[in-house]
């Protein structure tokens, strides 16, 4: 009986941290939101790169312009499906990503990726941007 009891009580303690390492991973499909309406725009997908970083690209267009027209040089014009919105994520120690770079397609911003994060238990991810010491944070919505 104390074995069952032992064995109940370790699983319970230890699901919450099976549930949050399920979540904690930013790897998947996103929605994107404007800024203003918070009408969907984008499907983005977060994932491993080469160098062991995470990056993210634009997979499906919802609602934003068919192409950057506030890109510049060579980009501009191009399809915004491919776009690579964020690149060079490095996991930091308290489990997040960041110290990365970013590109906003709809105005053609750079950015310092200073935090993405999961949170609400997994549906939505918190991406927090940088350009000089102005920082905005935009929530990306689990994409089904």
């Amino acid at each position: 009986m104390r074995t069952i009891l032992k064995t109940a009580l370790l699983t319970l303690a230890l699901s919450p941290l099976a549930a949050m390492a399920d979540t904690a991973s930013p790897i998947g499909k996103w929605t994107t939101l404007d800024d203003e309406s918070g009408k969907p725009m984008t499907v983005v997908e977060v994932y491993k790169a080469a160098n062991g970083t995470l990056a993210a690209k634009v997979v499906e267009n919802i609602a934003a312009p068919a192409t950057c027209t506030t890109c510049k040089g060579k980009d501009k014009g191009r399809p915004i499906e491919g776009v690579v919105v964020l690149w060079n994520l490095k996991v930091q120690k308290d489990g997040t990503y960041g110290d990365g770079n970013g590109f906003k397609p709809s105005s053609g911003d750079s950015f310092r990726a200073k935090s993405v994060k999961v949170v609400e238990g997994g549906k939505k991810l918190a991406v927090t941007g940088c350009k000089a010491i102005f920082c905005r944070t935009a929530t990306w919505v689990k994409h089904n």
